[in-house]
């Protein structure tokens, strides 16, 4: 298996990228081919990897279409492109969401039948595995149609790659009961209910952190926000913690809690869950955190490895039509 990393995408680029991805393929056994500046990306991985010289850069407030249509030597349409003709499995990139959101519709293509690719991430629960939420940023509008799509292709990801039987899905909502919500909740909640999805209804934002469903569909717009505010609260919860704590006492208490504390910690950073699989699109793209260091590149590769072994945009083919059809015919 070849997976392609996109070694100038993201803020720590290309050192912190390059480490990751070599770290990755060691652990996952698998090849990474690095692509960017080909001497930048020798100097940080010397002889370890295949490397694909890709000179541009597509800077994040670069509009997303222009930028893949004009930079066609950066480091992401490079590596769109080796993934579009089959000379890697899978593309990992920290790099611009939009432009590659635009370069996988507009170079790999879509699966036949998806409205619109979404971004799925997991996020951390107090209970069970976590919650796979999606979308979490491609698609900011979106319709009722797009959003039984995506409780299908989230279902089919957490049940084949995370081995979840019978995931719960659940629509985003601001209360419980089925007539809650804007027009196009409410649409998508006779749409989910009528398919054959173990669809468990609305969910509050309150009880995302709980793990009450498996897979959580929304807008991209909600869904963003939700990511971000989690991953605020939890910077803030700690950053409260180290300041509280003070005196001989409570250093005491904090050294003794250490262990558990550190493993909060990694249950509740998104480096750990490396990246975000772009379901819907013809190849398998894995998008990383913007601020990703070696440990979440070494995980998206992982991701990445997974989705492949796992053939999800295959299954994806295969069954979404035939889902979608049998929730109309109901």
């Amino acid at each position: 298996m070849k997976i392609a990393v996109d070694a100038m995408g993201g803020d720590y680029a290309p050192a912190e990228v390059v480490r990751g991805a070599l770290e990755g393929a060691r652990a996952w056994q698998v090849d990474v081919v690095l692509v960017g500046n080909a001497e930048l990306v020798r100097r940080e991985a010397g002889d370890a990897a295949e490397v694909v010289d890709a000179p541009e850069v597509i800077a994040p407030e670069e509009p997303p279409a222009q930028a893949i249509r004009r930079k066609r030597r950066s480091s992401l349409a490079v590596g769109l492109r080796l993934l579009k003709e089959g000379r890697v499995d899978a593309l990992v990139s920290a790099g611009s969401t939009g432009a590659m959101l635009a370069g996988g519709v507009l170079m790999v293509g879509g699966i036949p039948g998806v409205r619109r690719p979404a971004l799925g991430t997991t996020l951390p629960t107090a209970e069970g595995w976590g919650t796979f939420l999606l979308d979490m940023g491609a698609n900011v509008d979106v319709s009722p149609q797009e959003l039984l799509q995506y409780g299908i292709m989230g279902s089919l990801y957490v049940e084949r790659v995370l081995g979840v039987a019978q995931p719960r899905v659940a629509i985003l909502n601001v209360g419980t009961e089925p007539n809650k919500g804007n027009e196009m909740c409410k649409a998508a909640h006779v749409l989910l209910a009528s398919s054959h999805l173990n669809f468990v209804g609305n969910l509050e934002a309150r009880d995302l952190p709980y793990g009450r469903a498996d897979v959580v569909v929304c807008d991209g717009f909600v869904g963003n926000v939700v990511l971000k505010l989690m991953e605020g609260v939890g910077q803030a919860v700690f950053h409260l913690m180290r300041r509280e704590i003070r005196g001989p006492r409570a250093v005491l208490g904090g050294a003794l809690l250490r262990p558990e504390l550190v493993g909060l910690k990694r249950r509740l950073d998104y480096a750990e869950y490396g990246g975000a699989p772009l379901l819907g699109l013809a190849r398998p793209v894995i998008k990383c955190h913007g601020s990703s260091r070696a440990l979440a590149i070494r995980n998206g590769v992982r991701v990445a490895r997974d989705y492949v072994v796992n053939q999800v945009a295959e299954q994806i083919r295969s069954e979404v039509i035939q889902r979608e059809g049998a929730a109309g015919e109901r």
